[in-house]
């Protein structure tokens, strides 16, 4: 008797659509007790987000992002949802650098952080440098919500290639709105496809770059005075007993915006002197 086997079953074809990309939200919720002191009713991870509670000053609940994989890949599609309820305050940070790398899947990755402080609340969004790596494509955005009286310490810093590589394609977005007002809207892009980013106008070199946004009431009454940020004007020590002229070290300015807020930018060669110049900026902000 003869048996008919059946056919063996196609290979892939090469042109087949590849599989999507991870899809995660990490979401926050931060709310004042009857004592004042922050609780999280909401503290859920997700993807490659692992949310730890660590030890809190005062009133104030401190949460550390914790990257469990490696992402965004390609294709990825990420998120960040943090509510800090009325006379709350939170302090959220990450506990290393955040690397977008290129992935199987083709595409861009997305990874967007949506923030909202209500009235008495306070937020501050400290996370470790973005970094770029070749071959990536990220586009992120940071979207805030203010109540009138709501208190915003946000940096951004962002790393243009690791060590000894080209710079991947970055898009970023930061839309700041305080009662529904735009306060600021910012838009930059660096890396492959975004005319001159590289040049003398733009970065002149600089392979880091970084924001701090800070708002508080009291800047309506007193806003924050312009401030060069670095050794910008002529040459200053570097800690060791040698000189640094002011443009290779990195520089920046602090301004205060049309609304209580202040606002620094900054550039340099590598994230450690970014971090000197965004903390001179948050010395400078407080003390206003």
């Amino acid at each position: 008797m003869t048996r008919t086997l059946p056919a063996p079953a196609p290979p892939p074809r090469p042109d087949a659509a590849p599989a999507a990309g991870l899809r995660a939200t990490a979401r926050i919720v931060a709310r004042a007790d009857d004592g004042g002191a922050t609780r999280l009713p909401v503290l859920d991870g997700d993807g490659p987000f692992a949310l730890r509670r660590i030890r809190g000053t005062g009133r104030q609940a401190r949460v550390c992002v914790v990257g469990a994989m490696s992402a965004p890949l390609g294709g990825d599609r990420l998120a960040i949802e943090v509510t800090v309820g009325p006379g709350a305050a939170l302090h959220l940070t990450t506990a290393a650098a955040t690397v977008a790398l290129p992935g199987r899947t083709p595409g861009h990755a997305t990874y967007d952080v949506r923030l909202t402080v209500a009235d008495g609340a306070r937020l501050d969004w400290l996370p470790e440098p973005l970094i770029s790596a070749a071959g990536s494509e990220l586009r992120m955005t940071t979207t805030v919500e203010l109540a009138p009286t709501a208190r915003l310490v946000l940096r951004e810093e962002q790393v243009l290639g690791r060590s000894g590589e080209e710079t991947g394609a970055l898009h970023s977005r930061l839309v700041v709105r305080r009662t529904g007002r735009t306060l600021l809207d910012q838009e930059t892009a660096y890396g492959p496809g975004a005319p001159g980013w590289d040049t003398s106008a733009v970065l002149d070199g600089h392979r880091a770059l970084g924001q701090l946004l800070v708002v508080k009431p009291e800047f309506e009454q007193c806003p924050a005075e312009v401030r060069l940020l670095g050794a910008t004007a002529g040459e200053r020590s570097d800690g060791a007993g040698r000189s640094a002229a002011g443009p290779a070290a990195g520089q920046g300015v602090l301004a205060p915006l049309a609304g209580p807020a202040a606002l620094a930018t900054a550039v340099a060669p590598d994230a450690l002197r970014l971090r000197r110049l965004l903390d001179e900026a948050a010395r400078s902000a407080a003390a206003g």
